[in-house]
């Protein structure tokens, strides 16, 4: 049996990171931005103005791979709260702990994280 304690701090810990990270990410974004409104510059033209859009276009990505991570966080502190965290949610059999140390969020084992397991199963349980 998984113990759901030390994954919740562990998931905890790593919600805190996101949030900060997130929040910081935000900063930077509305900073850059508030400075190019008070600006006349044409980024098309600027030679700093490719380079203000690229730092902009990391920041979001960044922002919204940070945004997707907090939501499995969130996912995985519900799991176990409800107590099925550790139960992969395609066949319902135990994560191996090994996988949970890497990715304490995952709902998968590793025969279904790749998605070709899931399909597995899913044409399996439409040909019953």
């Amino acid at each position: 049996m998984v113990d759901a304690k030390r994954f919740r701090v562990l998931l905890e810990e790593e919600r805190d990171r996101k949030v900060a990270l997130l929040k910081a990410l935000l900063g930077d974004i509305t900073s850059v931005n508030v400075s190019r409104q008070d600006s006349n510059v044409d980024d098309e033209h600027d030679p700093e103005g490719s380079t203000i859009a690229f730092e902009l276009s990391q920041a979001s990505a960044l922002m919204e791979q940070s945004r997707v991570g907090l939501e499995q966080i969130e996912a995985a502190l519900l799991r176990i709260a409800s107590g099925s965290y550790g139960l992969c949610a395609v066949c319902g059999k135990p994560i191996a702990e090994g996988r949970l140390e890497a990715r304490p969020w995952t709902p998968y084992c590793i025969e279904h994280a790749s998605g070709q397991g899931q399909a597995k199963a899913n044409t399996s349980e439409t040909s019953e």
